[in-house]
């Protein structure tokens, strides 16, 4: 049987959804694997709709808004596109970030709406089902997602995302800014460090585990696991649970 991959697209009301709307009364012809929500602007999107739909086995995520410089909301597009980033920097860490994608389209291009979805459904019908759709899903995968989507919704994630223009294109009242290149590293690190603590979270949440358990489960080293482990004990979300030999084990709170 040929795989029919399942889309969600994320249109936004006053250029992509018009686009679509358009090459409908157009009949111009593209598969129909695609459903669609409305949403007022792309930078209404919400990093943990993507990740949410991920983790139902959608075998991708669509995001369409207006071209840069035409939004309605003046900006909008501007944050989708930040937060879309962020969004592929962690998927990247488990390679499934192909199965996402953004782009722009204006109320006027009902072809390449078309053109573009086609494009897209096609690098899907490629890559083959989601590894999260059907009965037996990929459960460390899917334990990652559910990381990320509570990792985007990190007060330390969401200030680098919102005031990533600030810091890197306007001057403070020093005269300085912080050049992209250093912004990316620490927001990579960012990225990396907030992954890695709510793997432990949810790991803690279902077993009580010391730091070579986890570091085992999570294939890191020890020290990273540590490292993350005092940081989360400092917020209150573990803590010790009880002394087995020499080892302490721990319990999420």
């Amino acid at each position: 049987m040929t795989f029919e991959p399942k889309i969600l697209g994320f249109l936004c009301n006053w250029c992509s959804y018009a686009g679509a709307d358009l090459a409908g009364v157009s009949r111009i012809q593209y598969p129909p694997n695609m459903r669609v929500i409305r949403v007022m602007c792309s930078g209404r999107i919400n990093p943990v709709f993507i990740f949410k739909t991920l983790l139902t086995g959608i075998d991708g995520v669509f995001v369409l808004g207006c071209h840069p410089g035409d939004c309605h909301y003046l900006e909008g597009n501007y944050e989708a596109e930040k937060k879309f980033i962020m969004v592929q920097k962690f998927l990247k860490i488990v390679d499934f970030d192909k199965r996402v994608r953004l782009d722009w389209v204006s109320a006027s291009e009902g072809a390449r709406f078309a053109k573009v979805v086609s494009e897209f459904i096609d690098s899907i019908r490629e890559q083959g089902p989601s590894p999260l759709s059907g009965e037996n899903i990929d459960q460390e995968l899917f334990n990652n997602l559910k990381a990320m989507e509570n990792s985007v919704s990190s007060d330390r994630i969401r200030a680098l995302v919102g005031r990533q223009r600030k810091i890197t294109e306007v001057e403070n009242e020093y005269g300085e800014k912080v050049p992209i290149d250093e912004f990316n590293a620490i927001f990579d690190e960012a990225i990396h460090d907030e992954f890695v603590r709510q793997r432990i979270l949810l790991s803690l949440s279902t077993k009580v585990l010391s730091v070579k358990d986890l570091a085992a489960e999570l294939k890191l080293d020890p020290s990273e696991i540590l490292e993350n482990m005092l940081t989360l004990k400092s917020r209150g979300e573990i803590d010790y649970q009880s002394i087995d030999g020499n080892t302490p084990l721990y319990m999420r709170i």
